[in-house]
């Protein structure tokens, strides 16, 4: 059974940080690319970050939605089977449910629901 577990949400000031976890298990890690998603109530999944696996031919691709650059840093540990997400000058925009996911299938920057494995997800929330 594929299992993914997210930690490290919470609340935190506009311009503070905060580090997401996910441990994956029941499948291989170092084989899965993986993605960020976050879901504001209402709306749709938003894929926030995207890494490939590390034995991509051309080598390892990361990449944000426009709206975090600069500001999201996604990365992982092989060896650990875990996912980070450093999410630095968080905005109140940033305020959503965050989802570490694999085999997902986003089109554009939103991913389709009950695609995929999915975590939990970890609540985010940012005060002004």
């Amino acid at each position: 059974e594929v299992k993914l577990l997210e930690s490290g949400g919470g609340s935190v000031q506009a311009g503070g940080s905060i580090k997401l976890s996910c441990t994956v298990s029941g499948l291989y890690f170092p084989n899965a690319a993986m993605s960020w998603v976050r879901q504001v109530r209402g709306k749709g999944l938003e894929r926030v970050a995207f890494i490939s696996t590390a034995i991509r031919t051309g080598g390892m691709r990361i990449d944000y939605v426009d709206s975090v650059k600069g500001r999201f840093t996604i990365s992982r540990d092989d060896a650990n089977n875990t996912l980070y997400l450093q999410m630095n000058n968080l905005k109140s925009e940033d305020a959503a449910v965050y989802y570490c996911a694999t085999r997902v299938d986003c089109p554009g920057d939103y991913c389709t629901a009950g695609v995929g494995y999915w975590g939990q997800g970890t609540q985010v929330t940012v005060s002004s």
